[in-house]
């Protein structure tokens, strides 16, 4: 077996926080329950829970779970396969290291 070289976990913190920095709302997504896809906007959004429910407008899955803390978020996609998010095009690809 050859040697894989791997990085460190800490370098995802730029591209992650850069692909996070943009509209999310124009971000398609796919439900993991019956494949319907479409943009993040056209989910419906459910705030009586301690924090916000995102549903499939199709089958009604949930497909995105957001609580925010004070000092922290947590986001939940397990019912999306998928968030495929547009980039502006005058970001270099892939990003400098």
């Amino acid at each position: 077996m050859t040697d894989m070289s791997y990085l460190d976990g800490n370098m995802l913190d730029g591209p992650l926080r850069e692909l996070f920095a943009v509209d999310l709302s124009a971000a398609t997504g796919r439900c993991e329950s019956c494949g319907t896809v479409g943009p993040m906007a056209g989910l419906h959004v459910f705030s009586h829970a301690p924090g916000l429910i995102g549903r499939c407008p199709a089958c009604s899955e949930v497909m995105l779970r957001l609580v925010r803390a004070p000092d922290r978020a947590w986001l939940d996609l397990r019912g999306s396969t998928y968030l495929q998010v547009p980039l502006p095009m005058d970001q270099p690809y892939p990003p400098p290291l």
